[in-house]
């Protein structure tokens, strides 16, 4: 009973993060429920949780889908991913995770600074940043990171932000999900914890979309570069 209580706790919160920002669900509800209910759980729980939320966000906000980036975005992660995975093979996962927390902190607190980055005039970058994210995500499923600082030097608005990182989030999540599924990681206990879960996910996404439109640029700035630090920290630990 404690563990279906804590999950549908730690869901809610991952999925009113993503709701509200565009992303950051996996980083926070991952560690949590690995923690919880071990990595066995962890793993295809949150394979069927991310294209729920990507999927029902981006029925609603599709309209405001920057398309000439998401594709590229897209595509050039699907080509990064086999990278990925072949280096998984050679170089130590927690190296890398530990790295990126860095990097995130690093990132974040230089934008809280006020520091600008240069604006990103082409959309062509989608290309390099796509594919480091599919390397990123091939290897260690941390393809989020990349996007959003593209995102960000692309000066999305809060709307754009949020739906196009979920049009890029739902493909790439329904191949998870399926891998998952064609490696016998589901089972009752699963999706019981999903259905109970469900509730509590819908009315985050309806609560982070309430909050992400009233939200002007510059605050939504400010808290997504605080959540990137949170965010690193989690990654380092």
């Amino acid at each position: 009973m404690a563990e279906s209580f804590l999950t549908v706790l730690i869901l809610f919160g991952a999925t009113l993060i993503s709701s509200t920002f565009g992303f950051g669900s996996a980083l926070f509800a991952m560690p949590l429920l690995t923690l919880l209910s071990g990595i066995s759980t962890a793993t295809p729980l949150f394979g069927l949780v991310g294209p729920t939320i990507s999927g029902i966000i981006l029925v609603r906000n599709w309209r405001l889908v920057e398309l000439a980036s998401a594709w590229r975005l897209i595509i050039t992660t699907l080509m990064g991913i086999p990278i990925g995975v072949w280096l998984v093979k050679y170089v130590p996962g927690d190296w890398v995770t530990r790295f990126l927390g860095i990097f995130l902190i690093g990132f974040g607190l230089y934008r809280l600074m006020n520091w600008q980055l240069v604006q990103l005039k082409s959309m062509h970058w989608a290309i390099p940043f796509g594919f480091i994210a599919g390397i990123l995500g091939g290897a260690y499923n941390t393809n989020g990171p990349p996007v959003v600082i593209y995102g960000n030097m692309r000066r999305w608005s809060p709307t754009e932000f949020r739906a196009t990182l979920q049009s890029y989030f739902l493909p790439t999540g329904i191949g998870i999900l399926i891998s998952h599924a064609a490696a016998g990681l589901w089972n009752p206990h699963l999706f019981q914890l999903y259905g109970l879960s469900l509730p509590g996910i819908l009315a985050a996404i309806a609560i982070g979309g309430w909050i992400n439109q009233r939200l002007p640029i510059e605050r939504f700035q400010s808290l997504l570069s605080g959540l990137l630090v949170v965010l690193g920290i989690l990654l380092w630990i």
